[in-house]
């Protein structure tokens, strides 16, 4: 049994179109997990899960092609960890860029009044809204002054008198 060297370290894609391929993907799915998922109560579902294998299946011949070597794996691990990175630092440093990358948090209840609108806009259901609120020890909406979605998908809650 011998081991084909060049097979394993020899790049068998071009290394700009893996960069090309792993950006164009990056971009593609950042923007539907933006747009589509948005955020969810902080929570990570078995649909959730199920989603994000079935796209990373989905996505993996767009990402890479036809590579089978250790470097384009590793050029394009590097493309995509590396757009991460700059999103991140491009956020912290630009608060225009962050804005248009984290969606505002939401006021789900102001003064012990639910806002069904935004409750609608994120599909929140009442039964889900009802758990938080017990999670947090909360026994009726009439003792929240505010109850917020975190752009994280987290709850913070500021009861009455506390």
């Amino acid at each position: 049994m011998t081991v084909d060297w060049s097979a394993v370290f020899g790049f068998s894609v071009s290394p700009l179109e893996l960069i090309v391929r792993g950006t164009v993907m990056f971009w593609f799915i950042f923007l539907l997990f933006r747009v589509v998922v948005r955020r969810d109560m902080g929570s990570v579902g078995i649909a959730d899960i199920l989603i994000i294998v079935i796209i990373a299946d989905a996505s993996q011949n767009a990402l890479a092609g036809e590579y089978t070597s250790v470097p384009d794996g590793m050029v394009l691990l590097a493309t995509l960890i590396g757009w991460n990175y700059l999103l991140n630092w491009l956020s912290f440093h630009s608060r225009a860029l962050d804005r248009l990358l984290e969606p505002p948090p939401l006021t789900l209840i102001r003064h012990g009044r639910v806002i069904r609108a935004n409750l609608r806009r994120e599909l929140i259901t009442d039964r889900e809204l009802e758990a938080k609120l017990r999670e947090n020890g909360v026994e009726s909406i009439s003792e929240v002054k505010s109850m917020t979605m975190e752009a994280d998908g987290q709850i913070s809650l500021i009861r009455y008198g506390k």
